[in-house]
């Protein structure tokens, strides 16, 4: 199937979520786990409720492990790190995500030059947490009715709209720093930032809250 803008995707019932960093060996890696994570513990399943989490890099390590911090970051939080491969960014990649987000500015800006009609659903992770805040959940389709696919496609189009208008007390304030050759301590500081950042994305694609 092919959307409107040429954008293959498997199929109507899948949302990709691709996580891009520079080496997908770090922060990419964390991020795409915990959201597996996370999203295992609101809905079960993820890939069996059509929402398939990926990652990779702008200079990837093609093939190669999650760095040991990175692992040791995701046992932290409970999150399984096992079976992961690095990837390099690639047009495929791109071209079947429907919602990219990426660590860095630096990173948004090469998956958009790579065109495929990337620039309305490309996001900084912390821009998407932003974004996806000020939205009213009530104005997305019902998770139960109509399925947390068609969900985080309304969710990605509400976010894109308000871009323009709600924009970044600073410039740093949308980056996650790279932990990559920093002590365990660093890469710890990083996998908290990473995952207040996805709370607030992972309750808006389910319209689950996080259990307490």
């Amino acid at each position: 199937m092919t959307t409107p803008e040429g954008r293959g995707i498997g199929t109507a019932s899948t949302f990709r979520i691709l996580h891009v960093s520079t080496g997908n060996v770090c922060r990419s890696p964390i991020t795409e786990r915990l959201t597996r994570h996370a999203l295992r513990d609101r809905i079960g399943d993820p890939a069996g409720c059509g929402l398939i989490v990926e990652s990779a890099g702008t200079w990837g390590h093609e093939g190669a492990p999650m760095e040991a911090n990175a692992e040791t970051v995701l046992a932290d939080f409970g999150a399984d790190a096992s079976g992961f491969v690095g990837r390099e960014l690639i047009d495929e990649h791109v071209v079947r995500a429907d919602l990219v987000l990426t660590a860095t500015r630096d990173h948004r800006a090469q998956v958009i030059s790579m065109g495929h009609s990337a620039g309305l659903r490309t996001f900084t992770l912390k821009e998407f947490t932003r974004l996806v805040r000020a939205i009213d959940p009530t104005t997305l389709p019902d998770p139960e009715a109509d399925g947390v696919v068609a969900r985080a496609h309304a969710l990605v189009q509400a976010a894109a709209a308000l871009r323009g208008w709600l924009l970044a007390p600073t410039a740093e304030a949308d980056e996650v720093n790279d932990p990559y050759g920093a002590p365990i301590t660093f890469f710890r500081s990083v996998g908290d930032e990473i995952n207040q950042a996805l709370e607030p994305v992972v309750t808006a694609l389910t319209g689950v809250p996080a259990h307490r």
